[in-house]
């Protein structure tokens, strides 16, 4: 797994668009101007949102994910040297991005909602 999938999945998003707001490498993606997906200039996993506290620490105790540096505690890193057959999957990685956006775009105003891409539930 690497930034190119993590770019390419998200760039399938209705309304994502990639910026480096900080310099240095970094790709931010964001929904209606907030941010769902991160990967920083080191380039060694993606950021995301997860629903809640309890669900980001669920998954560091799982092993899926570990705390996302310089984020809320909502949000953790997935690491791409965790990805594999033993570890995360490029489905789970998907589902995790797909969360992520929807979490993100379902808080934004309605207005700024329709005026984006009806978005897959999948």
């Amino acid at each position: 797994m690497s930034r190119e999938l993590v770019n390419a999945i998200c760039a399938t998003l209705p309304g994502a668009e990639v910026s480096d707001p900080w310099g240095g490498g970094h790709d931010a993606w964001k929904v209606g101007g907030k941010m769902f997906a991160n990967t920083g200039a080191m380039g060694d996993g993606v950021s995301l949102k997860t629903a809640d506290t309890e669900t980001a620490q669920a998954l560091i105790e799982m092993g899926r994910a570990i705390k996302a540096p310089y984020f809320h505690r909502s949000w953790v890193k997935l690491p791409f040297d965790q990805f594999g057959p033993e570890g995360i999957t490029e489905d789970e990685l998907r589902d995790r991005i797909v969360t992520s956006y929807h979490l993100v775009r379902s808080k934004l105003p309605k207005k700024v909602q329709a005026t984006l891409a009806e978005a897959d539930e999948t």
